[in-house]
């Protein structure tokens, strides 16, 4: 179900949704290990007794890292990049959509940008607390 977060809605939802992105981000760096060995494989000629098993398990982990992008979304935040520890939640300004931004290591929700910029566009909460305008 979709909802808007205020700043404090997010804050609690934060140490979830900072769960859920790791485990996440564990089956995206998973992935690329496997493709990396499958490639070493395939460069130095090795049997298909070691590629076969390895390939069906990249397979199950690409399935683990989409279903878990499916539950972390599933909190309402949106993801706008794995690699580089980008999230957003939905939320209002007045009667603006706009995001709530937060970045992998961050400890709290600190910024929020239009909808229509990115991460460069991020503007300190404190200067607008969202909280209150939802």
């Amino acid at each position: 179900m979709f909802s808007f977060f205020t700043t404090a809605e997010a804050n609690e939802a934060l140490p979830d949704v900072i769960k859920k992105y790791e485990y996440s981000l564990a089956k995206r760096n998973e992935i690329t290990k496997l493709e990396h060995q499958l490639q070493l494989i395939l460069s130095t000629g090795n049997s298909f007794e070691e590629y076969v098993p390895l390939k069906q398990q990249l397979n199950s982990t690409i399935t683990k890292y989409y279903e878990s992008l499916e539950i972390l979304e599933s909190t309402g935040v949106v993801v706008k990049s794995i690699e580089q520890g980008l999230l957003d939640f939905p939320s209002k300004r007045f009667d603006e959509e706009v995001w709530l931004c937060w970045k992998y290591g961050e400890t709290e929700i600190k910024f929020w940008h239009e909808k229509d910029s990115g991460f460069m566009g991020r503007k300190p909460v404190e200067n607008v607390d969202l909280k209150d305008l939802v």
